[in-house]
């Protein structure tokens, strides 16, 4: 099996230097689609709001950034890591969470430090979960946890992992909006780091069983965010301690997002669906606890 639990569990953890500066935030919130048109925002490359996302003078950062800062190295080293030897074409984003420590600086140098926590055995895949902590002189700055499914690497007789799922409330939504996926998203998006084919190159996308590429789940996490955070966080990406979602299904470019959101005690939860496919599933088990 390609997938040595043992030895990917077991292995020293390893370090990376990372360094960012205000061009990789800029970058990065244009590839979730700051500065583009609403139905709120007719003008969004002059609204202030939006301007806290696209320029320097007035910049801070989501929360989520902290999947690519770096060049977006914690999904990249764990995939090289020690007993893991898997094919990218049989790689899909299962979940992700980060956990911020305080508010993410535009500009930094840190150290990363990763590990690989668990492997589960889902019966005909396998979830690898990659953890990477962040730090700088001041301290921890966040935590993140990848969820990695790998199709074909299962039954190898381990643990399952958790599979509790959670219930969405039974009330009208607080927030529900649309965002729409430009066709050129996740060609832009890559640009922040996430260099696998399955985003732009049709022909790897077919070896991995899609008609043609897909948006990555990271830009469709970002998306959510931001929606998020401007509408019932107000605006405030320090107010976000952590957020977790897991990747229920595929996103095309050129598709829109429906976003739904229930404000609840410390926490917001949320669901994403894709409306020309009937609301299949995207985004599920999201929550973003607050201050």
């Amino acid at each position: 099996m390609p997938i040595d639990v043992a030895k990917a569990t077991s292995a020293e953890p390893r370090t990376t230097e990372l360094a960012w500066d205000h061009k990789d935030v800029q970058l990065y919130h244009l590839g979730i689609g700051a500065g583009a048109a609403t139905p709120q925002k007719p003008h969004p490359a002059t609204d202030p709001d939006e301007l806290r996302y696209t320029l320097e003078s007035a910049l801070h950062v989501l929360p989520s950034f902290a999947t690519v800062a770096g060049g977006g190295m914690a999904v990249a080293g764990g995939l090289s890591a020690p007993g893991i030897d898997v094919d990218l074409a049989a790689v899909l984003h299962g979940g992700q969470s980060v956990t911020v420590h305080r508010p993410l600086p535009v500009r930094g140098r840190a150290r990363q430090t990763s590990s690989v926590p668990a492997v589960y055995d889902k019966g005909k895949a396998a979830v690898i979960v990659l953890r990477s902590e962040v730090a700088d002189e001041e301290g921890p700055l966040w935590t993140c946890d990848t969820q990695i499914f790998v199709r074909g690497e299962g039954d190898f007789g381990g643990e399952r992992g958790a599979s509790a799922r959670l219930e969405l409330p039974e009330r009208a939504p607080d927030l529900s909006t649309e965002r729409h996926i430009r066709e050129d998203q996740a060609l832009l998006y890559r640009l922040s780091g996430d260099w696998n084919p399955l985003h732009a190159d049709p022909e790897f996308a077919k070896l991995a069983g899609f008609d043609r590429p897909i948006l990555h789940g990271l830009c469709t996490y970002g998306v959510a965010l931001k929606a998020v955070v401007d509408t019932l966080l107000d605006g405030d990406v320090a107010r976000v301690r952590s957020y977790a979602t897991r990747f229920a299904g595929v996103v095309f470019p050129g598709e829109t997002l429906h976003i739904r959101a229930w404000r609840e005690p410390g926490r917001i939860q949320a669901s994403v669906t894709a409306p020309e496919r009937d609301d299949a599933a995207v985004l599920a088990d999201t929550v973003v606890e607050h201050s």
